[in-house]
């Protein structure tokens, strides 16, 4: 009788029956491959990283829905793609979007289903905020990001009008950086005792520009051994014209290597990352060290890839791989092997309906990624199929374990074959041989290009390609 009443319980109160987990959601921002684990560049010092990555489950071929910041930051946390929403760029408000403006986000999806959710540091682009998505935030529901030490004499590289494109050391310590402080008071929250299963997200700003840190992660990488990345003399000239332009190479990377700071930006940026990874293993520590270590899945995720001169192009805002490959890594208790991987082609919109499979609560049906559930199972399991990143209205990039195809709005083409040409340099599209492997890669561009919403937050119809 006893085994009969406990059954009838679990069955009418699902969420009794066993404790939901938590979840520590870690975010990163501007970084690329270069981790120890993704191998993007041979002096990248990520210990904590890669301490990380073998605890859990890596996907080494994960992008982007966007590579700029505000776009694949409201897809990630909404699901919902930009060809669908309208949301391409920086400056537009996404909560303006008539398909954003009533969706659900992760933390408030997770809220509606009995969790508590709060947060510190960048998780939402800078000038959009989203408090409606948070019980609590700090240091604050709209500023969320705590200030960094700025430097005297800027800028510190020496490019007049340089703005944040800047780089170089500070004297101030570790302490008073912004993302340390986000670790902090995120430690603090994973010691206490939390009376709900908590989603807490832990938003970092490193290696976003400008590219200052203190002096000791400077000092790791003496100037003169600096390795530049590969690049090959003249890899626009296989480029369509719409790829040029995105690339820029009069602008940026004209300024760098006329003020000699190629070898100076690289050093900055592997500092930030140096940088960064001690904030994720101050996290990481703390969480090990709580009353919750057993009991939260831990996924941290970058929101874009960044171009340091390959094809003469810098930041991020492009297709190629340089910018849409982000970090994405899973520790899943019971779930995951740890040191396992994966080299299927997902996206980051596959995080949502991830963890809500992971949490056992409802999937959100407005969502358009996918459960990456089966493959933290079981890391042999392989998908064909490829994913989607988005760089403005009609701009498209479809990349699977071995093709990168990239379809501009003017209908010129981009394709890469990453067995035999990893770095991207020989642009395949117009070769005769080439046709069976495009013809397949385009029945995966989206069927829906809404027009863009402007930063008025008017827009026009739909527009199918």
């Amino acid at each position: 009788m006893r085994f009969i009443l406990c059954l009838l319980l679990a069955l009418a109160f699902p969420a009794a029956a066993a404790e939901k987990p938590n979840v520590l959601f870690i975010s990163i921002d501007d970084l690329n491959d270069w981790t120890g684990k993704m191998k993007g560049h041979p002096q990248a010092v990520t210990p904590n990283l890669d301490k990380l990555a073998d605890s859990g489950m890596l996907f080494t071929n994960t992008h982007c829905a966007a590579p700029a910041c505000n776009p694949s930051r409201a897809a990630l946390m909404t699901g919902i793609r930009p060809s669908t929403s309208g949301i391409y760029t920086n400056p537009e408000p996404w909560r303006q979007s008539p398909v954003l403006k009533d969706a659900k986000t992760i933390p408030q999806w997770f809220r509606n289903h009995g969790y508590s959710v709060f947060g510190s540091g960048k998780i939402y682009h800078g000038s959009f905020p989203d408090p409606p998505s948070w019980d609590f935030y700090w240091p604050d529901q709209k500023k969320n990001k705590p200030r960094d030490p700025r430097p005297e004499g800027l800028p510190l590289n020496g490019i007049p009008k340089t703005a944040h494109f800047d780089w170089g050391p500070h004297s101030n310590p570790t302490e008073e950086m912004g993302d340390w402080q986000v670790a902090e008071w995120v430690c603090g929250q994973l010691q206490k005792e939390h009376d709900k299963p908590f989603f807490v997200a832990c938003g970092f700003y490193r290696p976003h520009l400008p590219w200052y840190a203190p002096e000791e992660y400077f000092e790791k990488f003496p100037l003169d051994e600096i390795v530049l990345p590969d690049v090959l003399e003249n890899d626009l000239a296989d480029i369509p014209a719409a790829g040029v332009k995105i690339a820029k190479p009069d602008g940026d990377h004209a300024n760098v290597v006329q003020h000699q700071q190629w070898k100076k930006a690289v050093q900055g940026y592997l500092a930030c990352i140096h940088f960064v990874d001690d904030c994720v293993g101050h996290v990481i520590d703390g969480l090990a060290s709580s009353p919750h270590a057993d009991n939260t899945i831990v996924v941290l995720w970058s929101d874009h890839g960044w171009h340091l001169g390959e094809k003469e192009h810098w930041r991020k805002f492009a297709l190629w791989d340089e910018a849409t490959r982000v970090q994405m890594m899973w520790r899943v208790p019971e779930v995951t092997e740890a040191g396992s991987s994966s080299n299927n082609a997902v996206n980051l919109l596959d995080i949502y309906p991830t963890l809500t499979e992971l949490a056992g609560i409802p999937s959100n049906p407005a969502v358009e990624g996918n459960s990456l559930a089966t493959m933290l199972r079981d890391p042999s399991v392989r998908k064909s199929e490829p994913t989607l990143t988005t760089h403005g209205f009609q701009n498209h990039a479809l990349r699977d374990q071995r093709w990168r195809y990239i379809r501009y709005a003017d209908g010129s083409e981009e394709l890469y074959d990453h067995k035999n040409d990893p770095n991207e340099y020989t642009n395949l599209a117009g070769i005769k041989k080439s046709e069976e492997q495009i013809t397949r890669l385009k029945r995966f561009l989206p069927e829906v290009n809404a027009d863009p919403l402007r930063a008025s937050g008017k827009r026009g119809k739909n527009k199918k390609p």
